[in-house]
């Protein structure tokens, strides 16, 4: 036999060590392997007896015991030790596995077909059942459990329960809907659950009426309220808060919630109701949106009633003298000067508050729509022919002074001088023939017209009125009309003129109804003078157009309706003539004047109205209404003035400009307004 050499020395020796490694990781394992029972049948009880054994082992145990199948995070991992004196059952083998992984710092969350075991600070996170009571789960199973909190705050609760909540766990408070959410374990859960409703206990039901003499009840509610939210803000709990409510009725409060604390509520309103010196209050109460003329008026009708109430009908100077009531507005500060009793006090001013409110107003935007059309056709001949020793014969259309009669005696007299001005020809073409070589002398004057006329009119009034409250817009000229002409003494004539408003013109009184319909009683008129009138009767002064309209209507808010309209179309044809001369074909035009007129007008008027109830949307209004004039102004001025520099046209500043102060006067003279800072600040 050889004699090994080094290496398989060294070999033999790692072996060797290598065993007694194995042996030493194994032993504890294989001996409390040994001393736990092999695996028992369906109703056997398992007696636990482990030290120092893998916590893999031990999970594989339950799991073979107990038929869980687990899903095992990679950092569940450590030693476990259990002592046992006696078998225990399934059931119980599985509350005492989920003690041991609570103690090194891991939790069972039930999933669907397995257990995941993962740390603890990690199982809130992953989804832990939520039972709804008691014996659905226990032990240190990890769940969430919702529990309802009746009379007092849940909010207050968290820094009482925090403490017994581990740094796994889960605690907060739901304020709205006065709850508290918890994750543990069922145990711990279970502790929380009687700890609570230990607290939550309901205060004294009982409910107190207090009647005041001479105090406001309204105006004591609110004082004690201010007075019970500063002591909440203090840590208060629900359960002490009181119940307050004012009976404006009977003039009473209803307070209920801690006895000790109405009791306080009692002491300070025997101090706050107390009678003023005399007997007698007297208040001056500033208005915001009434007027102080208009609702003295009301509350002056009113109080005779309410002395006749308070003194029961009768009579006597005395009981009178004592409900006298005074009432006197304040004009320049709009304000209320009140001497009465209190209860009448009271009355008067739950009064005002119900009639000083702000009032809605309401934006009428009427719109005018006109399409119209005038054609007018003329075409005539005139004949004068004759001589001194035969006499005269003339054929006269006269139309309008175009006669062939008034424009020869008007240019005899032009040219004789005895006008100054050339006779008016009348529109369109006129041509005249004559002939006055010899003793016969002849004349034609042939006269032609076509007159087109196309308008098309669009106004939109808009005006802005406070509810019931009429208003009116004019738009137009004032234009003088002759009512009559008189003749002095001395020969001189002169006319007698009235002015009156020609335009557009918008009287409106809106009425908001409950909701958002608006009744409106509405007068509209639209008038314009007549340039030119063609016509065979000439007026002796001015010819205006009139559309008026005056109508009473209901309208939603922001809807439109047709107000009325007129789609006009008329035609008139007129024919003069010399009778035989002027029926004769073809030459009989020689002797005739024809004309023809159509006319077709469409007109309709519409109404937009919209309800602005607050300072919000009248801004909104106001601000779209001047951005648009400005943005025609800036597409004027980019256009330009012809022959002028640029800038010329006129342009309104930006609104937030208008709204702001303008800047101060500089402290220098010379120095110049545009070098100064601007002042941002809003106007006082």
């Amino acid at each position: 036999m050889s004699k090994p050499n080094h290496h398989t020395r060294f070999a033999h020796r790692r072996a060797a060590w290598l065993a007694l490694l194995l042996a030493a990781l194994l032993l504890p394992g294989l001996a409390s392997a040994q001393k736990a029972p092999a695996k028992a049948g369906n109703d056997e009880p398992v007696v636990l007896n482990f030290k120092e054994a893998d916590l893999q082992a031990v999970i594989a145990l339950v799991s073979e015991q107990t038929g869980t199948n687990f899903v095992v995070d990679p950092r569940v991992r450590g030693k476990v030790t259990i002592v046992s004196s006696k078998p225990v059952s399934k059931d119980d083998l599985y509350q005492i596995f989920l003690s041991v992984l609570k103690i090194h710092g891991f939790a069972a969350v039930p999933g669907i077909g397995a257990v995941k075991l993962v740390p603890e600070a990690l199982a809130k996170q992953g989804e832990v059942p939520t039972v709804s009571r008691r014996g659905q789960a226990r032990g240190d199973e990890y769940i969430t459990r919702i529990i309802n909190v009746e009379h007092i705050d849940a909010a207050q609760l968290v820094p009482i329960l925090r403490p017994l909540i581990p740094q796994g766990g889960h605690l907060a408070a739901a304020t709205e809907s006065n709850i508290l959410i918890v994750s543990d374990t069922a145990a711990n859960v279970q502790r929380l659950l009687e700890i609570v409703a230990q607290i939550d206990k309901a205060g004294s039901d009982e409910l107190e009426v207090i009647r005041l003499e001479h105090a406001s009840a309204a105006e004591v509610v609110r004082i004690l309220t201010a007075l019970d939210g500063a002591e909440a803000a203090k840590g208060t709990t629900r359960a002490s808060r009181l119940q307050l409510t004012a009976d404006e009725r009977t003039n009473s409060i209803l307070v209920g919630g801690d006895p000790k604390r109405r009791l306080r509520v009692r002491a300070v309103v025997a101090h706050l109701d107390t009678p003023m010196p005399g007997g007698e209050n007297t208040q001056v109460i500033y208005l915001r949106y009434a007027d102080a003329k208009e609702l003295a008026d009301v509350l002056k009708g009113l109080s005779g009633t309410l002395v006749e109430t308070a003194t029961g009908g009768q009579g006597a100077a005395t009981t009178a003298k004592t409900a006298q009531v005074h009432i006197q507005p304040h004009e320049s500060t709009n304000a209320l000067v009140i001497n009465a009793p209190p209860d009448i006090l009271r009355t008067l001013q739950s009064v005002i508050r119900q009639l000083d409110v702000r009032r809605a107003q309401v934006l009428v935007e009427a719109v005018i729509a006109e399409v119209s059309t005038d054609r007018a056709t003329e075409l005539g001949v005139q004949w004068a022919f004759g001589s001194e020793d035969s006499g005269i014969g003339i054929i006269n259309f006269d139309r309008g002074n175009s006669g062939i009669v008034s424009m020869a005696a008007g240019i005899n007299s032009f040219l004789e001088g005895g006008s100054a001005t050339p006779p008016t020809v009348g529109n369109g073409i006129s041509l005249g023939l004559a002939s006055l070589s010899g003793s016969f002398k002849i004349a034609a004057l042939i006269r032609a017209l076509r007159g087109d006329t196309h308008s098309n009119i669009l106004s939109t009034p808009t005006l802005l009125t406070m509810d019931n409250e009429e208003a009116e817009i004019i738009v137009g000229q004032n234009v003088p009309f002759i009512t009559s002409r008189s003749v002095e003494q001395s020969g001189q004539a002169f006319n007698n003129v009235q002015r009156q408003d020609v335009g557009l013109k918008l009287k409106v009184k809106p009425q908001i109804n409950e909701g958002n319909a608006v009744k409106l009683d509405i007068e509209q008129e639209v008038s314009a003078i007549v340039q030119t009138v063609q016509s065979s009767i000439q007026p002796t002064d001015i010819v205006t157009n009139k559309r008026s309209l005056k109508t009473s209507v209901m309208v939603e808010d922001g809807e439109m309706i047709v107000l009325g309209g007129l789609i006009d179309e008329a035609l008139t044809q007129t024919a003069d003539r010399v009778p035989g001369l002027g029926d004769i074909p073809g030459l009989g035009r020689l002797f005739r004047y024809d004309g023809a007129r159509k006319e077709k007008r469409n007109l309709m008027i519409f109404l937009h109205p919209v309800i602005v109830r607050d300072q919000a949307v009248q801004a909104d209004i106001t601000a779209s209404k001047y951005n648009f004039i400005r943005g025609e102004q800036q597409r004027a001025r980019e256009k330009g003035v012809l022959m002028m520099p640029k800038g010329t046209a006129p342009m309104l500043p930006e609104m937030e400009a208008i709204l702001r102060l303008p800047p101060p006067y500089p402290a220098d003279p010379s120095t110049s307004l545009r070098e100064q800072p601007a002042n941002d600040g809003p106007r006082p």
